[in-house]
């Protein structure tokens, strides 16, 4: 290789700044001793881990969809392809998945500390990621999801009212004593899910009918909610192990483990061919990770504080943290949950 480095393998090659990535290879380090370089377009990346082999770098503030490359002070290796989130809104709240409507408006919540009156509760970003208002009297915002008729429904977990929203920032409330309620879904025939996350997902028919759909473990921060493609809904609800589960549970309200394994596994989308996409963590990494059908788990996207995300109608995705919205192209066929 004539002291050229060679990168064989780049996990994840997606990510938010912050995010870790592992990179192996071959020639890292030129003379067993000079610490490599990693170096995303222009800027130079730290190093978490650092061998001949072995990389761990984390992925520089500034970082924009660029080609890697290692150095090792005598060359530079092959480059790799990566694609960075842009932050397209900051200062936010976000506790949950956003929501997208037909117009490919994202709306995303501040939802406060319990009890605390923000300003504005619910926010809409358009298409040239403007940020405007939309929603101010309302404590505590969650869980959000648009039903067939593009009208906005949020849950509060202060007293367990879900609320729906009009287009033109209407706002009335849907129906109440959900309990904590957090994370929200639509299946296919327009009946609302509703997790509490002290044990019950609620189910709430077209004509606000409430039944008792499962019961399950209480949640320590909230539950989260999305329907797969063969029908199911999936429940995460993070409690203090590092070794949570997935639950799934079928239109008859039986519940089964479908996945254990993950850290605090919150927000969940779907694509096309039924791949599972949860913001969790497993292993000391963080990010968004993938579960395929088979229950093969892979960390797909990087980046710490991931609490949701939502496919576009394109090849991306809007993925939240705490306090942030991205916009990351990936090649990625969404699936959303009311089609």
């Amino acid at each position: 290789m004539n002291g050229k480095p060679l990168i064989e393998q780049v996990l994840p090659t997606a990510a938010i700044a912050g995010g870790e990535i592992q990179i192996r290879g071959k020639g890292f380090c030129s003379d067993g001793c000079q610490r490599p370089q990693v170096k995303f377009g222009g800027l130079e990346a730290s190093l978490l881990v650092s061998s001949d082999h072995y990389l761990v770098t984390r992925v520089p503030e500034g970082a924009v969809s660029c080609d890697m490359v290692v150095g090792n002070g005598k060359a530079s290796s092959n480059s790799v392809p990566v694609e960075i989130a842009v932050a397209i809104a900051d200062n936010m709240h976000p506790v949950a998945n956003p929501a997208i409507d037909k117009a490919g408006n994202i709306f995303v919540t501040f939802s406060g500390s319990r009890g605390q009156k923000v300003p504005v509760c619910v926010y809409k970003i358009d298409a040239n990621y403007n940020v405007k208002p939309f929603l101010s009297d309302l404590m505590n915002p969650t869980g959000l999801a648009f039903d067939r008729d593009n009208f906005l429904y949020i849950s509060s977990r202060l007293g367990g009212t879900i609320y729906r929203a009009a287009p033109n920032s209407t706002m009335t409330v849907y129906t109440e004593g959900m309990g904590i309620a957090t994370g929200i879904a639509f299946d296919e025939q327009g009946n609302l899910y509703v997790g509490d996350r002290s044990g019950t997902v609620f189910k709430i028919a077209p004509d606000r009918q409430i039944f008792v759909f499962a019961t399950l473990e209480p949640s320590i921060a909230a539950y989260h909610l999305a329907f797969g493609p063969e029908g199911y809904l999936y429940v995460t609800g993070p409690t203090t192990s590092s070794y949570d589960c997935i639950y799934r549970i079928s239109r008859a309200g039986d519940v089964e483990k479908f996945y254990r394994g993950l850290g605090r596994p919150q927000g969940m989308a779907f694509d096309v061919e039924g791949n599972l996409y949860v913001a969790a963590s497993q292993g000391g990494r963080k990010g968004i990770f993938q579960i395929t059908p088979q229950k093969q788990c892979e960390l797909v996207v990087a980046g710490a504080g991931l609490v949701g995300l939502a496919f576009t109608s394109g090849p991306a995705a809007i993925l939240v943290s705490n306090q942030t919205v991205y916009h990351l192209n990936w090649d990625v066929k969404g699936k959303p949950l009311i089609e």
